[in-house]
């Protein structure tokens, strides 16, 4: 018989999701549910999953109910599994996905704040090379979407290192930005509803 609990509170939803990005298409719900419960066994230490965000999140439940919760957000369609091989491994699924590049890009802004406000300049940007092109677009469009030139210097040293493609949308954020123009306020207020429609995707069955 399926265990009836309280409807999942969203931040529970966004911290699976989150802890998910360590895993995609390279573990299973297994390790996914050791990183919400902030096991300290030598896999996720040498893959330095402890340094998630998230990480420890369900530190006081049982192991067997954080996988009880991520089974839910397979089933209500915020994650999927695939095969590689023999191997069943984590995914997004469309749904999961749209509201994690979302909080991605949200953290990556939030990075960024934290450095200038800490006074770091000219930071290393090959960490955003080979990103998810979405997620990345999705952070310019926020960069913009704030009005403001702080984030220039770093856009700058951004546009050295990666693609044309990324370059150009990166040119394109850099120019709005110094034209001091107010970014339409209407495409986040669609994202916004959007991602509270998918988060709202669910049936109220689990989740202590």
């Amino acid at each position: 018989m399926t265990r009836q609990t309280k409807k999942p509170p969203e931040n529970a939803i966004r911290a699976i999701l989150r802890a998910a990005d360590e895993v995609i298409g390279a573990g299973g719900r297994t390790l996914l549910a050791k990183i919400l419960k902030g096991s300290r066994e030598k896999k996720v230490l040498q893959l330095q999953l402890e340094l998630c965000p998230v990480y420890g999140y369900f530190k006081e439940a049982r192991q067997d109910d954080v996988l009880h919760k991520i089974d839910w957000m397979v089933n209500h369609d915020f994650l999927e599994i695939e095969y590689s091989g023999k191997l069943p491994m984590i995914i997004y699924s469309d749904r999961g996905w749209e509201i994690e590049r979302d909080q991605m890009a949200d953290e990556l802004l939030q990075e960024w704040d934290d450095w200038l406000a800490a006074g770091r300049m000219n930071p290393d940007m090959h960490y955003l090379k080979d990103r998810n092109r979405g997620m990345i677009l999705l952070l310019l469009e926020k960069v913009k979407e704030t009005n403001s030139r702080k984030y220039i210097p770093y856009l700058q040293e951004w546009e050295k290192i990666d693609y044309k493609k990324v370059r150009a949308a990166i040119q394109q954020t850099i120019q709005a930005l110094r034209t001091d123009a107010l970014a339409d306020p209407e495409p986040a207020r669609k994202r916004q509803a959007s991602i509270e429609k998918a988060l709202k995707g669910w049936t109220p069955e689990m989740f202590d």
